[in-house]
């Protein structure tokens, strides 16, 4: 008893909630983090009806909104805050006196550096991850934040509009933002413990009470539509997002703690265990491990879209889509019939800002400096290279598979339905495979998971690709499919 009560009660931030944690048995660190998130929820209505821009000036709205993450962040961190505070003013003072040429690569360079080196304190100071919600979220989706201000400053100050994309242009920054403007994005209480990252006009546009009428025309260009009067509540979506939340919150208090991802790695289980009782185990331990981050992403989205972000636009029957920052779809990945279909839906903010500052801006060896710069910003664990090594050859077998077969099973529903099914389980073991290094961290148990894998997917998807030609009509989009897989 006395080892369980010690287990709880650490924690880095405030110990204000220490009963509450010793009554459930649930490590302080998650009561924080979840009591900082439904405190935000009746924050986000609150500030969307009682601070709308019709009662409260976007100076008051920067405030408020700063002020509130500023707390979540000291609540659930202490004084560990005080790195995600030293990188954020860091990056302001970059990008008010350094060359509007080089804001960009400095900013990049200091936000991933102290990223890293964060990263790399992290695995001494919380012993392979004991604290399940450290800093070291917060400070990752910081970086992305900073970075992201950084290149669209750059592209709006330091570039020519012609040598921009048109996505690019569409989200120029063309003048430096003020100390507030500037620490609300970074801070606001709706995105600083989860995220997602957002662009900061559209976060701009939020505080100043123009976002959704900016999605609705565009939705009317889009659809030919006149206009759709009333704006749309987000009450909706939001319910549903919280119903969401309380089934995988039910999920993670009962399925996960049933199917401990550590298992697949226990001696006398590998051991005394078949093959395929291990792989089928294997399979629902990593089935079981997604809801917590089904959880605090789409609590995350609830949040901001209670608050009135995240419209993405009206179709032509009215119905609105709030699903502009999501950062996962469900029933997409829980679906996936390839590896790309599941990684496309998975962490896709992630995916975006990689794109976007990486991707479309390097010269030369894009998939390769993608591909660094992702493993880096998620961090030093070793899991984690072997996560994103292991995808490569995956992906690219699965892409060769699919390309030089699924033709032939597209003569009837049926034989496509068994086409389906088949890729969805080859999709999902795969998947198992490679995220596995992921949740275990450390070498020995990732080289022990392998080995009583016999490394079989490895194994396969090195000899599918030396045996099938890899065809790409579209080498482009290829290279970006392969891209995103890295990412995530």
């Amino acid at each position: 008893m006395g080892e369980q009560s010690s287990f709880t009660h650490r924690t880095t931030g405030s110990i204000f909630l220490y009963p509450v944690s010793e009554f459930f048995g649930i490590p302080l660190d998650q009561v924080n983090f979840l009591a900082c998130q439904v405190f935000a929820v009746g924050a986000a209505f609150w500030f969307r009806l009682y601070l709308s821009p019709q009662h409260a000036s976007t100076v008051v709205r920067h405030a408020i909104a700063t002020l509130l993450g500023a707390f979540f962040l000291i609540f659930c961190f202490g004084w560990y805050s005080m790195h995600i505070f030293i990188l954020v003013f860091a990056c302001y003072w970059i990008m008010l006196n350094a060359s509007i040429h080089n804001i960009h690569r400095y900013t990049m360079i200091v936000a991933m550096g102290y990223l890293t080196i964060c990263q790399i304190s992290r695995v001494f100071i919380f012993s392979y991850g004991i604290l399940s919600t450290d800093f070291s979220g917060p400070l990752m989706i910081i970086t992305q934040k900073t970075t992201t201000l950084a290149f669209q400053v750059h592209d709006g100050i330091g570039r020519k509009d012609d040598d921009l994309t048109a996505e690019q242009r569409r989200l120029a920054v063309r003048t430096r933002p003020s100390l507030l403007q500037y620490l609300s994005y970074q801070l606001n209480f709706l995105s600083v413990l989860v995220g997602p990252c957002s662009d900061y006009r559209d976060y701009l546009q939020f505080i100043a009470g123009t976002h959704i009428q900016s999605r609705l025309a565009e939705s009317g260009r889009r659809t030919g539509g006149a206009g759709w009067g009333a704006e749309p509540s987000p009450v909706g979506a939001v319910t549903q997002k919280l119903g969401i939340c309380a089934i995988c919150l039910f999920l993670f208090m009962t399925l996960t703690k049933s199917f401990p991802i550590a298992y697949n790695t226990d001696a006398h289980f590998i051991s005394h265990a078949s093959f395929p009782t291990r792989l089928i185990y294997a399979f629902f331990s990593i089935q079981a491990a997604r809801p917590k981050f089904y959880f605090a992403w789409t609590l995350a989205d609830a949040i901001n879209n209670a608050a009135g972000y995240g419209l993405s636009g009206v179709d032509a029957n009215g119905m609105a889509s709030w699903d502009l920052i999501s950062n996962l779809n469900i029933w997409e990945i829980e679906t996936a019939t390839s590896f790309k279909m599941f990684i496309d839906n998975w962490n896709i903010q992630t995916g975006v800002w990689l794109k976007r500052v990486c991707y479309d801006r390097a010269p030369r060896y894009r998939t390769a400096l993608t591909f660094i710069l992702s493993a880096l910003w998620h961090g030093v664990y070793p899991g984690y290279y072997f996560t994103f090594l292991t995808a490569i050859p995956i992906t690219l077998a699965a892409r060769a598979v699919r390309k030089n077969f699924r033709q032939y099973f597209l003569c009837s529903a049926s034989v496509k339905l068994g086409y389906d099914m088949l890729t969805w389980l080859a999709t999902q073991l795969a998947i198992c495979y490679t995220v596995m290094p992921f949740l275990l961290l450390a070498v020995e148990p990732t080289l022990s998971y392998y080995r009583s894998m016999y490394f079989h997917f490895h194994i396969l998807s090195i000899l599918t690709l030396l045996v099938l030609p890899v065809k790409s009509s579209h080498p482009h989009k290829a290279n970006h499919s392969n891209n995103n897989v890295q990412a995530k």
